[in-house]
């Protein structure tokens, strides 16, 4: 394998955790959020705002405000021990409106599992 190449592996689990963490958000699935986070996980928000893994875990207990989440265009990128997921993503407002967005979230692998360190999401 190529210094930097992605074996099948990472990327089947990659992906995996990917839908595990969409899922967790339709679902306000704390638990499983706490499990795939790293304790240093950082989150930008749509409006510019940095959180931190409490105040992503307190957000995401909340209900979230849309329906109908789907993503698209899931690209990922592993770079030896780091990971990069961009993806595109639809969704049903609460006023019924279409809308769609960004995500990038960033992967660590810590201890031979991987473990989201940063995400941004943007809405449109």
């Amino acid at each position: 394998m190529q210094p930097g190449a992605a074996s099948a592996s990472d990327l089947d689990t990659l992906l995996d955790l990917n839908r595990d963490y969409i899922r967790a958000v339709q679902a306000s699935d704390v638990k499983r959020f706490g499990e795939i986070l790293a304790d240093d996980f950082r989150c930008s928000l749509p409006d510019g705002t940095l959180i931190d893994r409490d105040r992503f875990l307190a957000r995401a207990a909340k209900p979230i405000d849309i329906s109908n989440l789907e993503v698209h265009d899931v690209e990922v990128r592993v770079l030896g021990d780091a990971a990069i997921v961009h993806a595109r993503t639809t969704y049903t407002a609460a006023d019924g409106r279409q809308g769609s967005g960004r995500y990038t979230d960033v992967w660590s692998r810590r201890g031979g599992r991987w473990l989201a360190v940063a995400a941004h999401f943007t809405r449109s």
